[in-house]
């Protein structure tokens, strides 16, 4: 009787301590992962004479909040937010809308060449953005959309990405197919069956696309910077890289300026982390 006690005691013991090793490394890695940001943030509330201090200041004292005022006043950092914002809701409003109605296409609809098609679609992926920036630039150029946001917002509406059309499909086809064919009973049209069935029930993926789609447009520098050459319409990662080239760089506030590039980024996937969690957990390989 008390081998076999002191079996559980011992096969307890062991769970216990592989759940601490799995909990302290992973606590590690956290760790390790955020000191870019804590840098950021400490760095950001230093005054001048601490930003060059060896060994390095980790808790300034004191926070010097003015490093943001003055940051966001020295450039027209309120205008860059405002162009940043426009161009990426409108993209990614813009991408959610079509990559969700290839998916629906390639997952639900049966025509011929779907299989051909979707992996031509798949075969983009493997080009990258140099190969095509000449031609696509040359196509922008003879439109007459340079120096405007079109180029960075239309392409979001002709299909949104090849990888949030496989990313939508593939969640698509996870869900039950006895639902979508009793809808076509009842005399429901594709279009009803992808407003009132598909995309209430695709919250979660829709949700991951969103994130990746604000984080690219968000984010995005060379964009910008090929097809924008006015002040005016700057974004803030063209901003940001004007404030950092001046003569007199006071990386106290260049980071102060870049922690609020970052902040809405932290934001949305704060608050959309749970349907991303889901979204990718439920996505599968289905198909």
């Amino acid at each position: 009787m008390l081998n076999i006690y002191l079996g559980r005691f011992e096969g307890k013991s062991r769970k216990v301590a592989r759940a601490a090793f799995v909990y302290l490394l992973l606590l590690g890695l956290g760790f390790l992962f955020a000191m870019p940001l804590v840098w950021l943030l400490s760095t950001s509330l230093k005054s001048n004479e601490q930003v060059g201090m060896w060994p390095p200041v980790w808790i300034p004292y004191p926070f010097v909040w003015q490093n943001y005022f003055v940051a966001w006043t020295s450039g027209n950092f309120g205008l860059y937010f405002f162009n940043t914002t426009l161009i990426t809701v409108l993209a990614t409003v813009g991408q959610l809308l079509t990559a969700s109605m290839a998916a629906f296409g390639f997952a639900r609809l049966r025509f011929p060449g779907r299989e051909f098609l979707f992996a031509v679609l798949l075969a983009t992926l493997m080009l990258p953005f140099v190969v095509t920036m000449i031609p696509t630039f040359i196509l922008f150029k003879y439109l007459g959309w340079l120096n405007s946001f079109k180029p960075l917002i239309v392409p979001s509406y002709f299909g949104g990405g090849a990888f949030f059309i496989f990313l939508l499909r593939q969640f698509f086809k996870t869900l039950p197919t006895e639902m979508f064919e009793q809808a076509t009973i009842d005399g429901a049209s594709n279009y009803r069956i992808y407003l009132q069935i598909l995309l209430p029930l695709s919250k979660p993926a829709l949700s991951t696309v969103a994130i990746f789609g604000f984080m690219q447009h968000w984010n995005d520098f060379l964009g910008p910077l090929i097809y924008l050459s006015s002040p005016e319409k700057f974004t803030l990662a063209l901003g940001l890289r004007q404030f950092i080239q001046r003569t007199e760089v006071r990386y106290q506030e260049m980071m102060a300026m870049a922690l609020l590039m970052t902040l809405p980024v932290l934001l949305v996937f704060f608050f959309f982390q749970q349907y991303f969690i889901r979204g990718v957990v439920m996505t599968g390989i289905k198909g």
